[in-house]
């Protein structure tokens, strides 16, 4: 196992456990079934996306770029690059501020210092010290919210009625089911999976471990790491703006005094396995774009990784609290991902481009998660533009217009294709 698990790595980061603190301490038990879909809809967007990669035997761009066109290769790097930049600089802060609340050394000190241990880290190494660390640090934090589990009262009535749909209290509510599901259903994770493959030596004839692989690390480990810290914040947090040190004090009567740095040092990891994760994925399309290797054999991808480790150190300047930063990253995400997933499922399909096309089943949950993530993320944006319109809601909101239209471009492409090949036959 291996590649799937540097994905969780990233869906089991700061940013997924802000959302679901925020939902659990915000609404109670009512955003359950958000989490449990999340957790559902991310396996199947990571099938879809090994898939696609062990099928091909090649990175996504390039087989966007073969099958469909330059221009929605270009398309895919710009919508990886400005979801994965922003969290990259949002997770950053994170590690950052928890680094100098744990050590009392100043945020943006830890930022250059991390920066310098990532690309030492990952250029040295490349993939494999990203998938060990991934595999280390998510496993500790996962075995420590089951832990949690155990010592804190879960109300299992009030529980088992969350997992009726409901979006609690408009926009905030929107906002925050977003985040949930952007954890697990994010752009960067369904595009890093081709790569890390390779990365891994791993090819169809490796299908059976690749789909044991999906299993085991995102409806098995990133599950129960989600629902665990969900049930946890939805019974003893219960304010509206819970911060990383509110949340870590209300868990004191369960826990003990030194709940605070136990949840500080599980955040740490979760934060620190993140930020190793994301660094990778930038350059892996640009590289694959540009023609190079995806590996630290080529010096070029080499640099690019070093450039992208070092530039994050930005992130620690950034002013606020970070929380808030981490769900509103993982809602912007959303917002890009349907297009993603969309040349995924378009290439699944396309009989140049695999040996075998999809099943009617995947093709089935294929859409299904089209629909789910871009309802969301409308919920979402519809939420945004109602609160008020200033320059970041605008960029948002231009950002979502064009990959909505390229989404629906792409659709009437596979229905006018379809259509063609049917009456040519």
């Amino acid at each position: 196992m291996g590649p799937t698990w540097l994905a969780g790595a990233i869906a089991a980061g700061p940013a997924s456990m802000a959302s679901l603190l925020g939902a659990g301490s915000a609404f109670g038990y009512s955003l359950l079934w958000v989490v449990v879909l999340s957790a559902v809809l991310g396996t199947v967007s990571q099938y879809l996306a090994m898939r696609l990669g062990l099928l091909t035997e090649d990175g996504i761009v390039s087989v966007v770029e073969r099958h469909v066109g330059e221009t929605w290769a270009w398309l895919l790097v710009v919508d990886v690059i400005f979801a994965s930049g922003l969290a990259q600089l949002v997770i950053m802060k994170t590690v950052a501020d928890v680094s100098a609340t744990v050590t009392g050394v100043d945020a943006r000190v830890w930022g250059v210092a991390w920066a310098v241990v990532l690309a030492v880290g990952l250029a040295g190494r490349g993939y494999r010290v990203a998938e060990v660390g991934a595999k280390v640090l998510v496993s500790a934090v996962v075995l420590a919210f089951v832990g949690s589990v155990f010592v804190v009262p879960i109300d299992l009535s009030a529980a088992a009625g969350g997992l009726t749909p409901t979006i609690p209290a408009g926009v905030d509510g929107a906002l925050l089911a977003a985040g949930i599901l952007g954890g697990a259903v994010h752009i960067t994770l369904v595009t890093m999976q081709s790569y890390t493959m390779r990365s891994r030596g791993w090819t169809r004839d490796d299908y059976d471990l690749a789909l044991f692989d999906v299993g085991g690390s995102m409806l098995v480990a990133f599950g129960i790491y989600s629902v665990a810290i969900f049930l946890v914040a939805a019974s003893v947090l219960d304010s509206p703006d819970i911060g990383a040190i509110g949340a870590a004090k209300a868990l004191e009567p369960a826990v003990g005094a030194n709940a605070k740095w136990l949840f500080l040092l599980g955040l740490w990891g979760a934060a620190v396995s993140t930020l190793g994760s994301n660094t990778v994925v930038p350059p892996y399309l640009v590289a694959d774009k540009l023609d190079w290797d995806t590996d630290v054999s080529d010096p070029r991808y080499r640099g690019l990784l070093v450039v992208v480790a070092l530039a994050s150190a930005g992130g620690a300047f950034l002013q606020g609290a970070f929380f808030p930063l981490l769900v509103l990253v993982l809602a912007f995400g959303l917002v890009g991902t349907p297009f993603a997933l969309a040349l995924v499922l378009y290439l699944l399909n396309h009989d140049g481009a695999v040996p075998v096309r999809n099943s009617a089943a995947a093709n089935v949950g294929g859409l299904v998660l089209i629909g789910v993530t871009a309802v969301t993320a409308g919920t979402f944006l519809r939420g945004q533009y109602a609160a008020g319109v200033d320059g970041i809601t605008a960029f948002v909101l231009l950002f979502a217009a064009v990959f909505t239209g390229a989404t629906l471009v792409l659709l009437g492409r596979f229905v006018r294709e379809t259509v063609t090949a049917r009456g040519a036959a």
